[in-house]
């Protein structure tokens, strides 16, 4: 049982590692994002021509700590959200391999659930701190929000929207929240599995006689690509829940639909398909340095800590 809990706690340990990595590589481009997403979908304010734009824009105004405003919120939510998400991830898999036949492909019916449970769970940590970055990273440059509406920084954010909305305002999203993440982790983790079961099975053939470093090289490299493309795949499945989410959690009318299909439905009879998917350009390119990032840094310090990969 000591030996259970002992390597439980690894897997959370390693998890939490991977969501610092995550941020400090894609919180610029998720900053840009976020903007495209509040200015395509609203009527008012600057249009932002691409992510380019909107880029030089932030620069310009504010420097490269423009990039990474709301950072301190995301730092602290994507940490203990990582480290759940890997920790029951890895914890779920674990038990419900043991339950199916004897099969070293990865298997759907063990990936899925285990993905979207913890996707689920982490939904309640990333709801109010994405709220607080969010409503953070629409107040820079260009901003829609006057200035007497301002946040000094992400606790007076915190403050004034318990203050202002009670607890259900923290919570702001939570359904959309809830939706992005349980479906896109069981996308994220089933590319991820898949992808690294048969580029490990091509280049472990064909590089069976190689000395250890290099292997070492090979695993930093599949899980480079891996991870990468897993991220896309995630994005790529979820991101006009996501845009809605944003609109849900920035929106200055409290009373306004909370609903993410509602709020699709008003964005696609605004700006049509390209509002639904505002900020897919910047997205896709966070994901793949990002999530390549989280990967490797979650297998790297598995590896440190002893955990042995299924």
């Amino acid at each position: 049982m000591a030996a259970e809990v002992s390597v439980a706690y690894k897997d959370y340990l390693a998890g939490l590692a991977a969501g610092v990595a995550t941020v400090i590589t894609g919180h610029p481009f998720d900053t840009v994002k976020v903007k495209l997403q509040k200015h395509r979908t609203d009527v008012h304010g600057i249009k932002y021509n691409n992510a380019l734009h909107c880029t030089t824009r932030i620069l310009k105004n504010e420097g490269v700590k423009g990039l990474y405003r709301g950072a301190t919120s995301s730092f602290v939510g994507m940490a203990f959200e990582s480290s759940l998400l890997f920790g029951v991830y890895s914890q779920t898999k674990q038990l419900l391999l043991e339950e199916a036949p004897n099969n070293s492909r990865p298997q759907l019916q063990v990936v899925i659930p285990s993905a979207a449970l913890g996707g689920a769970l982490i939904s309640f940590i990333l709801c109010p701190s994405e709220l607080l970055k969010c409503r953070m990273q629409v107040q820079g440059t260009d901003s829609l929000v006057p200035r007497s509406d301002r946040y000094a920084g992400p606790l007076d954010c915190a403050l004034k929207t318990l203050k202002n909305e009670g607890v259900t305002g923290v919570f702001r999203g939570g359904f959309a929240t809830l939706l992005r993440e349980s479906i896109g982790n069981a996308v994220f983790f089933s590319t991820y599995e898949y992808s690294r079961y048969y580029m490990q099975l091509l280049l472990n053939s064909s590089f069976s006689n190689h000395s250890n470093q290099s292997k070492a090289l090979i695993d930093v490299g599949v899980g480079i690509v891996s991870g990468g493309i897993s991220g896309m795949a995630f994005w790529s499945a979820v991101l006009p829940i996501d845009v809605a989410k944003t609109v849900i959690q920035t929106t200055p009318d409290r009373s306004s639909s909370t609903n993410p299909f509602r709020v699709l439905h008003s964005i696609h009879s605004k700006a049509g398909i390209r509002g639904c998917y505002a900020g897919f350009g910047p997205t896709l390119i966070r994901a793949f340095p990002a999530n390549a990032a989280a990967i490797v840094t979650w297998e790297f310090t598995a590896k440190i800590l002893g955990i042995k990969r299924e």
